[in-house]
């Protein structure tokens, strides 16, 4: 029941009119966040950098410290020595977890903890397996995989 001498705000709202109007405004807000448009993926960068590298390349040599590694999809690239690079997999021997990060001298597990040596032999456990080795090789100045 409208009120004469009350202004919109100060009318009394029932329950029922309350909820048809939040459902206005939400089905309102979906339509206009359907209505926006993507925006267009971004083109591929050529990058000349990486021009001459071979197809199977995993990462540069360059990228990758003496004394620690990196993690390229399934595999972990580490470089225990100048000129040496080991590949390893990326999956934690204890439970299955990917890999988080090759830092202070070790591959690290952040799921329960464990942490590998650089050659993939367990540092600390909890795993007790080392980590399965991946055939890769350096070509130039990429390390690429090894068929």
């Amino acid at each position: 029941m409208k009120r004469p001498d009350l202004t919109f705000d100060e009318q009394p709202h029932s329950r029922r009119a309350v909820v048809a109007a939040g459902a206005g405004v939400a089905a309102a807000a979906a339509l206009a966040a359907c209505a926006t448009p993507n925006p267009a993926p971004a083109a591929p960068v050529d990058r000349p950098a990486d021009a001459g590298r071979p197809a199977n390349a995993l990462a540069r040599t360059a990228d990758i410290p003496v004394g620690g590694g990196v993690i390229v999809g399934d595999t972990v690239i580490t470089q225990p020595s100048p000129g040496s690079f080991l590949g390893l997999s990326s999956v934690c021997t204890h439970a299955g977890c990917k890999l988080a990060s090759v830092s202070g001298g070790t591959i690290n597990c952040a799921c329960h903890g464990s942490k590998f040596a650089l050659d993939g032999s367990v540092a600390n456990g909890p795993a007790t397996k080392p980590l399965s080795p991946r055939n890769i090789r350096g070509d130039g100045d990429s390390v690429v995989v090894a068929g």
